[in-house]
């Protein structure tokens, strides 16, 4: 039986450390993911800004399921300008009026369609599709606030073991089960970023 489960994570931490420097840091895939317990590996491809993930997670009876995925990083600078620049070309106006107007970025994680087919179900290797919005804003004394929001979509095959439970229940099921293990990833794998700052906090 093909399933589909929905899994969403979401908080909001203060990084003792500044804007650039939080940036940076989070710009890197690798990095931030390897702190992520169901995270295997993560590689960049030939295409510009796309990423592949490979994630490992088994089930209750132990069995693996491999999920790859394939993500494009967006960041977009967060920008408040005055009115009197409202009618202006925003390509025409200097750096350094951006850069003094400059509120935030928001790095975006997009699922990236790939050219070719990733399901291999006999094998449980699976393909999911991930979208995440992480708004970076300067906080107040050298901090940084993040605001983090993860949606996580996986298609799979269910192991035989699990076919006599009614669809409806193994779909709740695995959506609240899903979203139970997101956010307790999402919470380790701030809690373990703070090892390379002073100690992360939740807003």
């Amino acid at each position: 039986m093909e399933m589909e489960a929905t899994g969403k994570s979401k908080g909001e931490w203060i990084f003792h450390a500044e804007f650039h420097e939080t940036i940076d840091y989070l710009s890197d895939h690798a990095r931030i993911l390897a702190f992520n317990p169901f995270c295997h590996k993560v590689e960049k491809t030939a295409k510009t800004n796309v990423y592949k993930w490979h994630f490992r997670v088994t089930d209750p009876q132990n069995n693996p399921f491999d999920v790859i995925f394939y993500i494009e990083e967006i960041q977009e600078l967060l920008v408040e300008l005055p009115v009197e620049y409202d009618n202006i070309d925003p390509e025409t106006i200097p750096d350094d009026i951006i850069s003094k107007h400059t509120v935030g970025r928001k790095i975006t994680w997009a699922h990236h369609p790939w050219d070719n087919t990733i399901d291999d179900p006999k094998n449980y290797i699976f393909e999911g599709r991930a979208f995440a919005e992480m708004y970076v804003k300067p906080h107040s004394n050298a901090q940084t606030i993040v605001d983090f929001d993860l949606r996580v979509d996986v298609k799979f095959t269910l192991y035989p073991a699990f076919r006599i439970i009614p669809e409806t229940i193994i779909r709740s099921m695995s959506n609240a089960g899903m979203s139970f293990i997101m956010q307790s990833a999402t919470d380790k794998m701030f809690k373990s970023i703070s090892k390379d700052f002073d100690p992360i906090q939740q807003a």
